[in-house]
């Protein structure tokens, strides 16, 4: 949810054609097909696991000076330190202090996860002065909203404010919960409608094999993936599965219309965020929004606006998906894995095309609505439950990857960034079932003891 650094200048939108022909700009030849990590983690005190505010000796601001010492360089808003750039992307702030490397766009998995080593090995270290952990979960296992502190920046103020208004769930998406996302190149609008489709489709699949969120407030929550399950109240106009994707002529345009009947939440000016939460961004293409009367946006505004819009799968000038509960390394790695050997090979596409192509509209939500809390044991269609096809699902991943050949250093290609999801498969039991196991078992009903399993 980090805001994109303005450009110098941002030439001013004249007509609904240039927000449609913004998407074709992200269009890349298959040689230029890069790979875009993004994983989020909580910052907790060692001593007690509280989460440490920002300003507190040891807190969130210590923790990104310290990294300054990395090479990262520091972006500032109203005086604070916000957010980190560097070689390997940036370092950013979840509204309550969760720690986010969104990574720079990489050749190949193997450099994907070398970035997610280098980060880890970064903010440990820096830990290890302050006393601070790093925690690899979907969701906070013993925090309530009030414990939670609020980092200093303009937007998530504006957002916390209005998240009440439109959902019961909003402040525990913005306060509690960690995900890990991968953002993916198309090579046309034809190719970027096939991979939204497979991407929807396929997501719940991707929630079910990462399911790590069974605890709220200390005690089972009765799902395995909870975040998943606070999108479902989150904030209707911004949220879901988008019908419409599986559409006759779905493209551009109607992702276009889409966003523009998303309702604003602010407006960037002069270093400030302005409030404009739910208003229109049509009128602000017609020089009608109240908050700033007369003027028009400009292509920055429309990249803010469209970062304000959670689906399941988000397009910019890539695509997003964002099904997926936060894990601890292994898992940050295998994200990637699973999605760029499904959408980066055309025989791997076209095998999960033919998977899902006859599913209807009700049950892709059916399978959304119940995979939270059954997991791999979420029904499909034709009487089965996701247990029955992900181990073909990540067959043609594998294959995908196998034929993509990158290899590393020791000669091995990027299939084996999957094995945490064969193990998966194998044992028959998503991450948070092995929590709740223990939880019931050896952790004698203490939930603090995952700070010591899950723990980078």
């Amino acid at each position: 949810m980090t805001s994109p650094t303005p450009t110098k200048f941002s030439p001013p939108i004249e007509s609904r054609d240039q927000l449609i022909a913004s998407f074709a700009q992200g269009e890349k030849p298959v040689a230029d097909w890069r790979i875009g990590t993004e994983h989020e983690k909580f910052v907790y005190a060692l001593s007690d696991h509280h989460a440490p505010s920002y300003d507190e000796p040891g807190g969130i601001r210590d923790l990104l000076k310290a990294l300054e010492g990395y090479g990262w360089k520091p972006v500032i808003e109203n005086g604070h330190v916000i957010a980190l750039t560097g070689a390997d992307g940036s370092v950013s702030l979840e509204p309550a202090g969760q720690f986010e490397l969104s990574g720079a766009p990489l050749d190949n998995l193997h450099e994907t996860c070398a970035e997610t080593g280098r980060h880890l090995e970064q903010v440990k270290a820096i830990g290890a002065k302050f006393g601070i952990g790093f925690l690899g979960l979907g969701m906070w296992p013993d925090k309530t909203r009030d414990e939670l502190p609020r980092m200093p920046k303009g937007r998530y103020g504006i957002m916390l404010r209005h998240m009440p208004r439109v959902g019961s769930m909003g402040l525990d998406m913005m306060l509690r919960t960690c995900t890990i996302q991968v953002n993916l190149d198309y090579e046309t609008e034809a190719d970027m409608a096939k991979k939204f489709r497979v991407g929807l489709a396929l997501q719940p699949l991707a929630t079910a094999l990462f399911a790590n969120s069974p605890f709220t407030e200390g005690k089972p929550n009765g799902m395995l993936s909870y975040r998943s399950h606070i999108w479902s109240d989150t904030d209707p106009a911004r949220t879901g599965m988008l019908p419409f994707v599986f559409e006759d002529g779905f493209g551009y345009e109607r992702y276009a219309d889409y966003a523009l009947d998303v309702p604003m939440y602010f407006v960037y000016r002069d270093g400030k965020y302005i409030d404009a939460a739910g208003l229109s961004f049509r009128d602000f293409l017609e020089g009608k929004l109240a908050v700033l009367p007369g003027e028009k946006p400009t292509l920055d505004d429309w990249t803010d606006h469209l970062s304000t819009a959670f689906p399941e799968v988000r397009l910019k000038t890539f695509l997003e998906m964002r099904g997926a509960d936060g894990g601890p390394w292994n898992r940050i790695c295998a994200l990637p894995a699973f999605w760029v050997g499904l959408l980066y090979d055309g025989g791997a596409l076209d095998a999960a095309w033919d998977m899902v192509k006859d599913w209807t509209i009700e049950e892709r939500q059916r399978l959304r609505d119940a995979v939270p809390r059954l997991g791999l044991d979420a029904p499909i269609a034709g009487g089965r439950t996701l247990r029955d096809i992900a181990g073909r699902v990540l067959d043609i991943s594998s294959a995908g990857l196998s034929a993509r050949n990158r290899m590393n250093a020791s000669g091995s290609n990027e299939t084996g960034f999957l094995d945490p999801l064969r193990e998966v498969v194998r044992s028959g039991k998503v991450p948070a079932q092995l929590l709740l196991d223990k939880y019931h078992g050896v952790w004698g009903g203490d939930v603090s003891k995952v700070y010591e399993e899950l723990r980078f």
